[in-house]
């Protein structure tokens, strides 16, 4: 379980602290120092290949999530509320980031129309937005789920 455990906790850690510091750090950088065409050509292979380990950190978190759950604790009605809570905003997560590698991603990739890829990554944004509010919520979840005498 240990071991189960840690793959979860790192696969997580890596999505939604790739989150953060793709909207946080690295965005207001590239706005203030670079021109669009350049800022949007970046921001797109930088995007390229984050969303590669996200396709990854998305398998390793359903596989061993629900290992833990099924292999560990007995099955869906046995675990927490929380847990419950987990699955269902790790399925929003999920759903929003295919979405965006399927819609709007391959737009900015494009480049051939500039509005039409500066839209994309103002649509890539405002999901990067919600899914690391939802990994937020997650995180908090789980320590409540944890101590919560519900």
């Amino acid at each position: 379980m240990g071991i189960l455990l840690t793959l979860h906790i790192l696969a997580f850690t890596l999505w939604i602290g790739g989150l953060f510091f793709a909207h946080l750090i690295l965005r207001p950088v590239l706005n203030q120092l670079l021109d669009p065409p350049l800022r949007l050509t970046i921001l797109g292979q930088v995007l390229q290949r984050f969303f590669h380990w996200i396709w990854i950190s998305i398998f390793i978190l359903w596989t061993t999530g629900l290992a833990l759950i099924f292999g560990y604790h007995g099955g869906m009605a046995e675990v927490h509320w929380s847990v419950h809570t987990m699955l269902t905003l790790s399925l929003i997560m999920t759903l929003l980031f295919i979405y965006v590698v399927f819609i709007p991603f391959p737009h900015l990739k494009s480049m051939a129309d500039l509005p039409k890829a500066s839209q994309a990554l103002g649509t890539i944004r405002k999901i990067v937005v919600i899914n690391l509010s939802l990994g937020i919520i997650i995180i908090l979840i789980t320590l409540l789920g944890k101590w919560s005498p519900l």
